[in-house]
């Protein structure tokens, strides 16, 4: 009788022990699953539920490119509006460099461009000054010296080689160039002149271009020697009399 109920007493522990061990087991399944979810929460790992409820809210490429387009349209007016300005500065830019460079078109300075007038100054004595102006529309350079012709003579004036300046003295239109003429030179001035033919030098100084300028009626009593001289083209007048 004792056995029975030993028996009995221990079949009832063994089934409380196995009760308790399953609702351990789910009780820790539980747990398990809510420390997961704050510890995803913790960390900013969506759990399964964010995870779906997120896939809910997500936009597709062409909804996002939508939203991107609305939201910044102001702006790509702005852009637009800079982009416009932008190439009216340039076209304007453009168009003033079009006429800087329409300004700066040069040519040789002729008779065909310019005027000459030939005047007798007191000082230095026996000297006469040549001023040649652009007439044209263009700049026009004035190269080397002119080459003076006095009446038939057959040579050209001697040139004064020490007077040539640093660089080539180029007209605007209305500018005014000088050369003196040495009537002596280093002689006498004994032989009566009566008109002067003004030559232009082309920019390779192999002679005279474009047509020349007179014949001048030179001031009355104009006498000239063999050696008589002129000076290279000044922009100053002050200059071109130096010599």
């Amino acid at each position: 009788m004792r056995n029975i109920r030993h028996r009995a007493a221990a079949a009832a522990a063994t089934a409380l022990v196995a009760s308790l061990a399953l609702t351990a087991c789910g009780s820790g399944d539980n747990t398990a699953g809510a420390v997961k979810d704050s510890a995803a929460a913790s960390f900013g790992t969506p759990s399964a539920k964010q995870q779906s409820q997120g896939d809910d809210k997500q936009q597709t490429p062409a909804e996002q490119l939508s939203t991107t387009s609305n939201s910044s349209g102001k702006i790509e007016a702005d852009s637009s509006a800079v982009s416009s300005k932008s190439q009216s500065k340039s076209k304007s830019k453009s168009q003033s460099q079009g006429s800087s460079s329409t300004t700066a078109k040069r040519t040789t300075c002729t008779g065909a461009n310019t005027k000459v007038k030939v005047s007798q100054v007191t000082r230095p004595i026996n000297h006469l000054l040549l001023t040649v102006t652009n007439t044209g529309n263009k700049n026009c350079d004035a190269y080397y010296a002119p080459a003076l012709r006095f009446d038939e003579a057959q040579a050209a004036t001697q040139i004064i080689e020490e007077s040539q300046p640093q660089a080539v003295v180029t007209l605007a239109p209305g500018e005014s160039a000088y050369a003196s003429i040495s009537l002596n030179g280093d002689g006498n001035p004994n032989i009566p002149a009566k008109e002067l033919t003004v030559h232009f030098i082309g920019r390779a100084n192999q002679g005279s271009v474009g047509s020349p300028a007179g014949p001048l009626k030179l001031p009355t009593g104009t006498r000239i020697a063999d050696d008589t001289a002129v000076t290279y083209w000044q922009s100053e007048m002050a200059d071109a009399l130096t010599w």
